[in-house]
């Protein structure tokens, strides 16, 4: 008996006799259904045909699951496992899922109607907002492990989905203020209609007992305003006061419930009028302003978390007597014993005991070649095993590995002000002071010449003069600014950032790595036989396309196909390629295959690699670094503002001189080392120039200590990120060309919000004093001022204009 036909679309069984096909990438497909035929026929039909092709070849074969991500998915089988997110009702079990790979709303019923189609599965419900999936099945009949797997099978990756606390606490403050906003919207509007109905130029025909009526009615709409939506204000002033250190929350809290208790004084006794309105407005605008501010903060710390998600989840622990078995992170301890396959993270610090392999440290190091490694050596947690398989025993975890730096960094990124944000801070404080003062010296003038104005002009004071734009005007401008910039792929570990980049006159940079990719591509070919190059290149293609080293990247895809492909750590490659046995890599282990003597290698810089079979020598390859194509871009900005570069190398080839002239730079010296380097540096500040360093690598470190303002790569080393003031995550010099404009930008925003501000609340404070504002207008006015910040501060948030060079991913070839 055949087995039926599975769907293209889904993958479910075609019944018998159904004629549902469509054509998808050049072929008629069969589907299970009209739904299915549909949702396919509209896929190729917007163009997005391609995501047939790219989809995981599971599907069409649904026992090719790696033997790694089966062990892996056998670990959620675990009771201890489930049991932070797995729920249990009787005979079922209850989860949510976390779904990668969704794109539209097909993909929703695709997962679901699979998952029902499943016997066991009792309900399986899909948001698509938040892509998250809600399955209830029955756990004794279908394992979590295999209900995952069936999910792989059509191409989705599915985790348990966990809030860890502090997000949970994040959206918790967030739902409340949004309530608290909500309330404040609501019940203000109701007031101010109640309150408006008792002013003399709307009380027409209105009773006395009415006129009650409304004055009670207000108060209870009010009330809830005060202390719900309030309470943030009233929380803070009480913190301020003990901590003896005046804020805004003091001056709101003040006007807030001065105005509730006149209004409740005047709901009692009906005489002076009703600010029940004032209150709300108050507040709804002070509100906004800060769930505004909260929210950019939100976008800055959501982008930055991102980084921290580097360890694997599981790893291979060897017991006593050598057997491997897959544990959960967690469950790792120092002095452990790990097994770690080629392609696979380190999960922690430790020791090679066994086995020889490379490691790419390039996300600490900066390094772009991987590094051999034998026993005796130590490797690091979120590096990248290569080549051999090594037994590594676990020395640290956690916060005490490497790692670790790089998210202390985001500690560091917001603990510090820049000097503008400290200025206006401590303005804040001493306008509030004045202001309080002044409100009580004029409360007591007006009380001697009109006792029935003296409260309500105190009140008008103390609304108009809330320093609140004053003290937005700084952070939720350096706050925009700096969630651009993440978008942008820099992350600011110091506060002065922003301020120091528009007092640059002169710029540094280092060579590899930052100017150049830091990474190898293949520059020329050398035969040295018989066979061509392209002949040569097509058969070291073949072996280096079976290798996970980074310089096969260099020798793109393969014509041939090499078999009893073997790695020699540290050596190079031998393989099979039809008939003829070859190796590739360092001149000794090449010319062992043929016993011959090794060949002369060329004098001249780059990465020489040689290419023989059984016969003799075939080719030189030569690899060598290529120029970042946004570096043109980045000195072409540099030259524009009119500032000085130097290209300060440790490198002492010809190539330091070659970038120079290619890119226009100043000046150019290689062959430095770290002190030289700093010595240049300290010579331009004794010509008083303010510099820019921009590096990645340990050399760079006490220049990028030193400089007024540094630049890390990505693919720095973890010191040199620690050293620097903002890293590149991105590794694209045109986000510093961008930088650039945004930080003149910013200062302007700033600049002119602290205008505005002070301003507003310098005519503000003499028109209140003079009784020419009331307690309504004034908190219309300062609402607005507030808004004016805020708003002219998010214009920071759309991106700048990209440069036209160096917005391609290709790179260009160093100059010969």
């Amino acid at each position: 008996m055949t087995s039926p036909t599975p769907c293209y679309h889904c993958a479910l069984p075609v019944p018998a006799g159904s004629r549902f096909t469509a054509a998808v990438l050049g072929d008629t497909r069969e589907f299970c259904c009209p739904g299915c035929q549909a949702v396919a026929e509209a896929i190729v039909a917007g163009g997005l045909e391609s995501y047939y092709q790219h989809r995981s070849e599971a599907s069409a074969n649904p026992e090719a699951l790696p033997v790694q991500l089966v062990d892996e998915l056998e670990l959620y089988d675990r009771a201890d496992v489930q049991q932070p997110f797995v729920r249990h009702e009787g005979e079922l079990a209850e989860t949510t899922l976390l779904m990668e790979g969704i794109s539209c709303a097909a993909c929703g019923w695709l997962i679901e109607k699979h998952l029902r189609a499943l016997p066991a599965v009792a309900e399986a419900r899909l948001n698509l907002s938040n892509h998250r999936l809600h399955v209830r099945w029955a756990d004794a009949q279908l394992p979590l492990s295999q209900v995952l797997s069936e999910l792989r099978h059509i191409g989705y990756a599915a985790h348990p989905y966990q809030a860890d606390r502090a997000s949970e606490q994040l959206a918790s403050e967030n739902r409340l203020a949004l309530r608290q906003l909500g309330v404040a919207g609501l019940l203000w509007f109701q007031a101010m209609m109640a309150t408006m109905a008792t002013w003399p130029e709307f009380n027409i025909d209105l009773s006395p007992e009415l006129h009650t009526i409304l004055r009670w009615v207000a108060l209870f709409l009010t009330t809830p305003i005060v202390f719900y939506s309030c309470a943030p204000f009233f929380k803070g002033a009480m913190r301020d006061l003990r901590t003896r250190h005046l804020t805004m929350d003091v001056s709101v809290s003040l006007a807030i419930g001065s105005a509730y208790i006149a209004g409740i004084w005047t709901s009692i006794t009906g005489v002076g009028e009703l600010y029940f309105d004032a209150v709300g407005m108050f507040a709804l605008f002070l509100l906004a302003g800060r769930y505004l501010e909260r929210r950019a903060r939100e976008r800055t710390a959501a982008a930055t978390a991102q980084l921290v998600n580097l360890l694997p989840a599981s790893c291979l622990r060897l017991s006593a007597d050598g057997q491997s078995e897959r544990i959960l992170l967690s469950e790792l301890r120092v002095g452990d014993q790990v097994l770690v396959h080629p392609g696979a993270i380190l999960p922690a610090d430790g020791k090679i005991l066994d086995g020889q392999s490379s490691i790419d440290e390039s996300l600490l190091t900066g390094e772009y070649l991987p590094r051999p490694r034998t026993p005796g050596d130590a490797v690091t947690a979120g590096t990248l095993n290569v080549e051999g398989a090594l037994t590594v025993e676990v020395l640290a975890l956690g916060q005490d590995t490497r790692l670790s730096a790089i998210v202390r960094l985001l500690d560091r990124a917001q603990a510090e002000k820049p000097r503008l944000a400290e200025i206006a801070d401590r303005a804040a404080q001493w306008f509030l002071l004045l202001s309080l003062i002044a409100a009580a010296v004029i409360g007591l003038v007006w009380w001697e010449l009109d006792s029935a104005r003296a409260f309500w002009i105190v009140l008008a004071m103390l609304v108009a003069t809330c320093p609140c734009a004053l003290s937005l005007a700084t952070p939720t401008a350096l706050t925009a600014a700096t969630g651009t910039l993440h978008k942008l792929g820099l992350l600011l570990t110091r506060g002065h950032v922003l301020e120091g980049l528009n007092q640059i006159d002169t710029v540094i940079f280092d060579k590899t790595g930052t100017l150049t990719e830091g990474r190898l591509a293949l520059r020329s070919i050398r035969p040295l036989g018989s066979l061509t190059s392209d002949q040569c290149l097509s058969l070291a293609a073949a072996l280096e396309n079976r290798s996970e080293h980074p310089i096969a990247r260099a020798f793109g895809r393969a014509p041939l196909a090499a078999e009893e492909v073997h790695s020699m750590p540290g050596l190079g490659l031998e393989g099979l390629v039809g008939t003829q046995r070859l190796r590739i890599g360092q001149p000794g282990f090449v010319c062992e295959l043929s016993g011959t003597q090794s060949p002369v290698m060329p004098d001249e810089p780059g990465q020489w690699l040689l290419l023989g079979d059984s016969q003799g020598p075939l080719a030189w390859f030569v690899l060598d670094d290529r120029l970042r194509a946004d570096a043109p871009a980045l000195l072409a900005a540099c030259k524009a503002r009119g500032w000085r570069t130097l290209l300060l190398s440790g490198d002492s080839s010809p190539m330091v001189a070659s970038v120079a002239a290619e890119l226009g730079i100043d000046e150019a010296r290689g062959g430095l080392r770290p002190d030289d380097k700093l010595q240049v540096l300290q010579q331009l500040h004794k010509e008083g120039r303010k510099v820019l360093m921009l590096g990645d690598g340990v050399n760079d470190v006490p220049v990028l200590a030193a400089a007024d303002i540094s630049v890390a790569m990505g693919s720095a080393t973890d010191l040199a990120k620690t050293s620097a003031d903002a890293v590149l995550l991105s590794n694209r010099l045109d986000a510093l060309v961008q930088a650039f404009s945004l930080a003149r930008r910013t200062r302007r925003v700033i600049i002119e919000n602290l205008l505005w501000a002070a301003l507003y609340n310098g005519l503000m404070l003499p028109f209140a004093a003079l009784g020419w504002i009331t307690p309504v207008w004034a908190a219309v006015g300062m609402s607005i001022s507030s808004l004016i910040v805020v708003l002219n501060a998010l214009r920071l948030t759309r991106l700048p204009s990209a440069p036209a060079v160096g917005t391609t991913p290709e790179t260009r070839p160093l100059p010969a």
